[in-house]
């Protein structure tokens, strides 16, 4: 799942994306109210986290024209304004919830999680299947011939991507970009690592084997054919 900061404080947007990614989502930082407007309305979101007080457009006036194109889309207000004409404001521009700083990270991750099973996309199927492996996205539980696989953030958000994309070839720069948010780095090693370790929690002990690396392609996880 996708989702959108808007905050304009660097330390503050920096350490939300890194403690969502840690979390397994996928995250785009935007630093003020017109970039975030212009991912908003282009980036496919499950939920966006705005700050108020934004530069070139307040978080007010990004709500706004954010609900005349994605109306659906839960939003949280992250803001220091803690009155509660302000709040009152938020929830009737259309927030769907509203977290007074300074805030505690695991209560802004169960709101997030909250407004997700919320969210317009509750009617999208909650669990992945192949086979014998089941993703369960809201538990952020992985079964794999029903016993349970322990499995890190990045190793669930790059399952989870396999699984979203079954049968698909997924190049190592999509899955650099889509996990770790970054560019691919020919001299890393970092996803062949992590495949790896992915494969041996769901692939060595269980057959059929899903995971199959394409030599100078990437990676795919599919049934083998038959």
């Amino acid at each position: 799942m996708k989702i959108l900061v808007v905050e304009d404080e660097p330390k503050t947007g920096d350490y939300l994306r890194q403690g969502l990614i840690e979390a397994g989502f996928g995250v785009d930082l935007a630093r003020d109210g017109l970039d975030g407007l212009h991912l908003g309305e282009q980036g496919d979101y499950d939920l966006a986290i705005l700050d108020v007080m934004l530069p070139r457009l307040n978080g007010w006036q990004l709500l706004a024209a954010l609900r005349r194109t994605r109306p659906d889309m839960p939003v949280l207000f992250l803001t220091a304004r803690d009155l509660v004409e302000d709040r009152v404001k938020g929830l009737e521009l259309g927030a769907d919830d509203y977290l007074v700083k300074p805030f505690a990270f695991a209560e802004l991750l169960a709101r997030v999680r909250t407004l997700l099973r919320r969210g317009s996309r509750s009617q999208e199927p909650q669990q992945l299947r192949v086979a014998d492996l089941e993703l369960d996205l809201l538990r952020r539980r992985a079964l794999q011939g029903g016993r349970q696989i322990d499995l890190t953030a990045k190793e669930f958000a790059l399952l989870e991507l396999l699984l979203r994309r079954t049968g698909e070839v997924l190049p190592r720069t999509l899955i650099a970009s889509q996990i770790w948010d970054m560019n691919f780095d020919s001299d890393s090693n970092v996803i062949e690592v992590a495949v790896r370790r992915l494969r041996a929690k769901i692939d060595d002990d269980f057959e059929p084997k899903l995971i199959r690396t394409v030599r100078g392609m990437g990676y795919v996880l599919e049934l083998p054919p038959t």
